[in-house]
This record gives structure tokens, C-alpha cells and sequence, in this order.
């Protein structure tokens, strides 16, 4: 697979088939991470990573009533109600493992910098067959002084990217993307 098939086969996997995800395979999705380019080449990221289904849905029961608890802080939530009041849902949808990635303090472009890791890491698993989904709604959770104190992640430290990765169950079928909007071209 080249770069450009990754890219527009790369899907957001929401259904996972049971088998676990070696460490040695997590560990080969790291170290594409870090081949990402960096402002001034700060390398600004660490990487945290839980693995168990049952570990994850314990994170995941903590999320959910994490962000239920500021849901008015966070209008745009509200559209979530629902999911987050079902004991039944899952947001890490059954996934073995969860790759979170933490900025340093380092400087203005420590987010971004952990962005384009994030994006090396989807597209290495797409190349391994590996099924992946950003999960955002588990950064209220993983970003909390509470969290970072239990997983021993400095306090200064920002999750910026939370993904779950396994092995699909089954196809995910491609979702229709606008064409890019073009503001000028000079």
C-alpha cells in the first residue's frame, strides 16, 4: 500500500473483532508517530497506552459521565445526551487498545505537532490493516488533573489525541468528503 491508498482507505472503525493488538505491533504505530515533522523540531509528544476491552469500557463509563457532568458547559454536546446516559454504550466501541498522546509544555505548536503524529499513526494502521477512531469525546477524561495524577502524566502535560486501534470487524464503508474549498490561489 503506498501513502496515497492509506490515505482514501483510512476509515473511522467503530466495530472491532476481539483478537488483541501485540505490543510490538503498538509499539511499530509509535514509531511512525514520530516521524512526523515538528515546529523547530520540538517533538513535543508522549504517548500513553491502555489496553483490555474491559479496562477501556471502565474509561469509557468514567468519560461519559464526566462530560454528562459539564454537558452545560458544552452546548455542542447536548446532541450526545443520549449516548452518554446509555450504560449500554461504549465510546471506545469494543477496541482492545487506546494510544493517547500528550503535548509537553513546549511551545505553540506542541497540539499541532501531536496532530500530525496522530495522523502518521492513523495511516501506519490503516497499512497494517489495523481499524482506527480519534475519539475526542475522551479528552475530558484523560486531560483531567485526577486522570493525569492516577496515569502519572505531569499535570502540565495536554491530551491532544485519544485512539482507539484493533482489528476491524468487518468492512467500514467510506464516507463522502466535500471537495477542498479553495480561498485563492495567487
Amino acid at each position: 500500500m503506498n501513502v496515497l491508498e492509506a490515505i482514501y482507505t483510512r476509515r473511522s472503525v467503530r466495530k472491532y473483532a476481539e483478537a488483541e493488538v501485540d505490543r510490538a505491533t503498538i509499539e511499530r504505530l509509535l514509531q511512525a508517530a514520530v516521524q512526523a515533522p515538528t515546529g523547530m523540531n520540538a517533538q513535543p509528544w508522549t504517548f500513553g497506552v491502555i489496553q483490555g476491552t474491559e479496562l477501556l469500557r471502565s474509561y469509557s463509563d468514567r468519560a461519559k459521565a464526566a462530560l454528562l457532568s459539564k454537558l452545560d458547559q458544552y452546548p455542542p454536546l447536548e446532541k450526545y445526551r443520549g449516548t452518554l446516559e446509555d450504560p449500554a454504550a461504549n465510546l471506545f466501541h469494543g477496541a482492545p487498545a487506546l494510544v493517547l498522546i500528550y503535548a509537553r509544555a513546549a511551545g505553540p505548536l506542541a497540539a499541532l505537532d501531536c496532530c500530525l503524529a496522530a495522523e502518521n499513526l492513523l495511516l501506519a494502521a490503516t497499512e497494517m490493516a489495523l481499524g482506527t477512531c480519534w475519539i475526542g469525546l475522551s479528552s475530558i477524561l484523560f486531560d483531567s488533573a485526577e486522570m493525569k495524577t492516577e496515569l502519572g502524566v505531569p499535570t502540565d502535560y495536554t491530551c491532544v489525541a485519544q485512539l482507539i486501534v484493533g482489528y476491524p470487524d468487518g468492512p467500514t464503508p467510506p464516507v463522502e468528503k466535500n471537495p477542498p474549498q479553495i480561498l485563492f490561489w495567487q
